[in-house]
């Protein structure tokens, strides 16, 4: 038994086909056409050349009177950014002032109590100690031959986007890490004083960054950051290159373009550390 041909499904003509076959032009010509028809008409080329003329006339008016505002308030910016750097030089001074005063301070503090103690066997005994006390604090200007260890932020890269580099807001620099390193490496090398810049290094001093500046004891320090350590030099220096610290940063100078040198000293000079505050006491347990 075959089947019909009534029962046969036969594919249908695709419409796309089928319109293309049948239309020879776009729909788009017929309601051109009838727009004409309809007297609808395109703007002109006059009347578009006038909106867009009314346009940049706008813009043009938007833009001059913010450049007017952003000149009229260019004088009283300069004016509070002027006040401010006056009011930041007064506070350097016066606390530039105020250190001199307490160094001077001390000083006077220092004679009063080496004039008192020294006048006898006990009293010098105990200047002795306060005097060794104070060399274990830092408190006391020393000077004497040593090892000079410095380390500098390389020159910008063209290509600062490399994610190889390690940075700080997109440069490479020296880390706190890096001069931590150093510092703790000279003095198991066996140094007996040790400062970064002008800031002696004592008990509780840290060496950190903040928001992209060095900051040792709170103080900002700037590339090239000298590392200056008192004590022998030739066992001193020994000691140094065979540390960790030093192939730490002999690596990282080869990597990232760090300065890095190491050098020996006759007379090296270092300041003291600024006295802390006192918190606590208790006599001293008698022999």
């Amino acid at each position: 038994m075959k089947p019909t041909d009534s029962g046969v499904r036969r594919n249908p003509v695709p419409s796309l086909l089928k319109s293309l076959m049948n239309d020879h032009l776009d729909p788009g010509y017929e309601a051109a056409a009838k727009d004409r028809e309809q007297g609808h008409s395109r703007p002109s080329r006059v009347g578009r050349q006038l909106w867009i003329g009314i346009g940049a006339l706008l813009v043009g008016l938007v833009l001059s009177v913010a450049y007017r505002q952003a000149v009229e308030r260019l004088p009283a910016t300069e004016q509070v950014q002027t006040e401010i750097l006056r009011k930041v030089h007064q506070v350097e001074d016066s606390a530039g002032a105020l250190a001199g005063t307490r160094d001077g301070l001390t000083l006077r503090v220092d004679d009063s109590r080496d004039a008192a103690l020294e006048g006898d066997t006990r009293g010098a005994a105990l200047l002795d100690r306060l005097r060794g006390l104070e060399g274990d604090a830092a408190v006391e200007a020393v000077h004497g031959p040593g090892l000079t260890v410095t380390l500098a932020d390389p020159p910008a890269r063209p290509n600062l986007s490399d994610s190889s580099q390690r940075s700080v807001g997109g440069k490479a620099v020296v880390l706190d890490r890096d001069l931590q390193a150093v510092v703790n490496s000279l003095w198991a090398s066996g140094a007996e004083a040790i400062a970064v810049g002008d800031v002696r290094i004592g008990p509780a001093v840290t060496i950190r960054q903040a928001g992209g500046a060095m900051l040792v004891d709170n103080q900002p320090v700037f590339s090239p950051y000298m590392v200056s350590a008192i004590g022998p030099p030739g066992p001193l220096q020994t000691g140094f290159v065979v540390s960790d610290a030093y192939l730490r940063m002999s690596g990282v100078a080869q990597l990232y373009g760090i300065g890095f040198s190491v050098k020996e000293a006759d007379d090296l000079h270092l300041p003291g550390a600024p006295v802390r505050e006192l918190r606590a006491a208790q006599p001293a347990e008698t022999p």
